[in-house]
């Protein structure tokens, strides 16, 4: 069959939370083929878990729903593919929520949804391990055996392959629980262009591509350090495009007329966001190796993209495992001119004072004055000492609940039981939370790719 010249896969979403309005403009603004929605970080996976553990039916980015039920008629008229990763912990929850919306709609015949599940190792996870695989953790090198009583999911990373079957099959949605963020970008590209998946140097050049729109805006002037000033109507920013070709090379741009710039810095900026190693940046897919990356602008709000090579694929998969830690809680309170700053810190000398006479004990109690030393440390020297206000920032963490149940009670006296001028405090006691901790592992590739499937709903 005759292959496309170009294909238009745009960022609709690059985090859980972000602008609710980019999928609907990104669909309308002007010609494209595909939308690729990412919501996954390892801190949402186990946001999504803890939600799931309350309400089995939950588990997933529900903001996703809403947001298809505005553009499924689009969609549907445009001939636009939509791929998500919105499935998070529980996708056919979320996909079974889509069809609904898409139902209500009258699109039931038009919406077809292609399921990806297989990277939900939980229900395995004692199997794997009695067959050789520790799930060794990456950082530390402890056995998952250390923790295994407190797991409470674990989620292989799974690439591009499933996406590419869903979309082969027809499907026009396609929704994923933890399939890579580049993933979402690479897929349409395989199929389209029909790349083989030892075509490493187009493999490497997919993967890219998905890099720079998985972050949504990052790479169209949102979040940009460069010459930020110059960067205009944020407030009606447009969200990056990537227009591909067959060989590897795309265009990174963004629909005429809205807000933010595309430029040699701003991509620039979201290739180096969480590179690690450039001459490795490893996925499922393939190792791409981002010191070929050749950037040129060619116009306006158009950055061309090419020369990038890639290696062969490693024979593990990366697996992300969530476990109950703890408990946590963080208090606030604002100091007010004058001497805000030594207020805070007596405020903060108190509450540890009172709290070592109740005996309790935590693993970390952590204090930060916002506004003097929470983002950089200390700077230059000593605060100000005339500083207009400083907010009071400090948390504790334990393994038992009590001892942060009680902390989160003495945050509040200090209003009247401590220095002068506190302002800013409201909304009750800190709440105590759950610490879901990440163990990020590997496991050999053989043990999960036989179990993807992907079912058209």
């Amino acid at each position: 069959m005759s292959r496309p010249r170009t294909v238009r896969v745009a960022a609709g979403q690059g985090f859980w939370g972000d602008w609710l309005e980019a999928p609907l403009r990104q669909v309308r603004g002007g010609p494209i083929d595909y939308l690729v929605l990412d919501y996954l970080a390892e801190v949402t996976m186990s946001i999504l878990q803890k939600q799931r553990s309350r309400d089995p039916a939950t588990g997933y980015a529900r903001d996703f729903v809403s947001q298809m039920e505005r553009i499924l008629p689009d969609v549907a008229d445009k001939g636009i593919r939509v791929i998500s990763n919105a499935g998070g912990v529980n996708p056919r929850a979320c996909a079974t929520a889509v069809r609904a919306a898409a139902d209500r709609l009258g699109l039931g015949e038009t919406i077809r949804i292609g399921l990806v599940t297989g990277d939900d190792l939980m229900g395995r996870l004692d199997e794997l391990v009695a067959g050789g695989e520790p799930f060794a953790n990456m950082d530390t090198g402890r056995p998952l055996s250390d923790v295994r009583d407190h797991v409470r999911a674990a989620n292989a990373y799974l690439g591009m392959a499933p996406v590419v079957e869903a979309l082969q099959r027809g499907a026009n949605v396609v929704i994923t629980g933890r399939v890579t963020d580049t993933g979402l970008t690479l897929g349409p590209l395989v199929h389209e262009f029909g790349w083989q998946p030892d075509d490493w140097d187009r493999i490497a050049a997919g993967t890219i591509a998905g890099h720079i729109l998985e972050c949504g805006a990052q790479s169209s002037g949102g979040n940009l350090l460069k010459d930020w000033r110059s960067v205009k109507r944020l407030d009606d920013v447009g969200f990056p495009i990537v227009e591909a070709q067959a060989d590897g090379s795309f265009t990174v741009t963004k629909h005429r007329g809205t807000g933010g710039v595309v430029n040699v810095a701003s991509v620039t900026e979201q290739l180096v966001y969480e590179m690690g190693d450039p001459n490795a940046y490893i996925t499922p897919d393939g190792v791409a190796d981002f010191t070929t990356i050749q950037l040129r602008q060619t116009a306006k709000d158009r950055v061309h993209v090419s020369g990038i090579r890639g290696r062969p694929r490693t024979p593990m998969l990366k697996v992300s495992v969530a476990w109950f830690y703890g408990y946590k809680a963080v208090g606030t309170l604002v100091y007010s001119w004058p001497d805000a700053v030594d207020k805070a810190k007596a405020a903060d000398a108190i509450l540890r004072k009172r709290l070592k006479s109740l005996g309790l004990t935590f693993e970390q109690v952590l204090t930060e004055l916002v506004g003097v030393n929470a983002t950089h440390g200390r700077l230059g020297g000593d605060p100000d000492p005339d500083i207009a206000e400083v907010m009071l920032r400090i948390g504790v963490r334990a393994r038992e609940r009590e001892p942060v149940e009680r902390f989160s009670r003495e945050i509040a006296p200090l209003v009247l039981t401590g220095p002068p001028s506190v302002t800013g405090f409201a909304g009750g006691r800190p709440q105590v939370e759950e610490i879901v901790a990440y163990w990020p592992a590997l496991l050999t590739r053989e043990l999960i790719e036989p179990l993807v499937r992907v079912e058209l709903l």
